[in-house]
């Protein structure tokens, strides 16, 4: 059971997970929790995490197979232990670092660059709607546009219209000071709105 304090707190709490009472040291902080601590004690929560990233696919955490000296860092994706400076700063780690070395973290995201944007546009047909005949060989957004404006030069001509009169330009209105206006203000609605 728990017991209080001199101060009025708990010198336990419970974890739900594991129906322990453990001491307060066993549970990470949450200020938004009216005690201060988290829901479950900390091995608790390890499980749960680890069970919520197999759930999701995501393969376990890899860990050191050896104690970390202090003043190093182990690199999950080389699997060595390195100085911290060989790891970026960041404040979304508790630790103050990258979870990966320099190197892997740049590897990372370069690999992520190629895979989400490195692969060239599909090219797609464009042809006219009324004949059929093939005009050439378009990006998809490009060829896209062109049908949602339903291969219409008066509706191409008033949407660049419109991207020039709704663009915010910067307008000299003392040496050195500008202000920024669109040429929109003060007109009075298009049609369509």
């Amino acid at each position: 059971m728990s017991d209080m304090s001199d101060s009025g707190e708990l010198d336990s709490v419970h974890c739900p997970q594991c129906g322990r009472d453990l001491p307060r040291s066993e549970f990470h902080s949450n200020r938004r929790r009216p005690n201060g601590l988290a829901y479950y004690c900390k091995r608790c929560a390890a499980e749960r995490s680890e069970a919520s990233r197999r759930r999701r696919g995501i393969s376990a955490r890899r860990q050191a197979p050896v104690p970390v000296p202090d003043g190093s860092k182990w690199c999950p994706d080389c699997e060595t232990a390195k100085p911290l400076t060989a790891f970026a700063r960041t404040r979304a780690n508790a630790s103050g670092y990258h979870s990966y070395c320099l190197l892997c973290h740049n590897a990372r995201g370069n690999e992520t660059r190629q895979r989400l944007y490195g692969a060239p546009d599909p090219q797609h047909v464009d042809h006219d709607h009324r004949t059929g005949w093939v005009r050439g060989i378009l990006c998809f957004n490009c060829n896209g546009g062109l049908g949602r404006f339903r291969d219409n030069p008066v509706f191409l001509a008033e949407a660049i219209t419109y991207l020039k009169g709704t663009t915010w330009q910067r307008v000299l209105i003392h040496p050195g000071v500008f202000q920024m206006c669109s040429p929109m203000r003060g007109r009075p609605p298009s049609r369509s709105s």
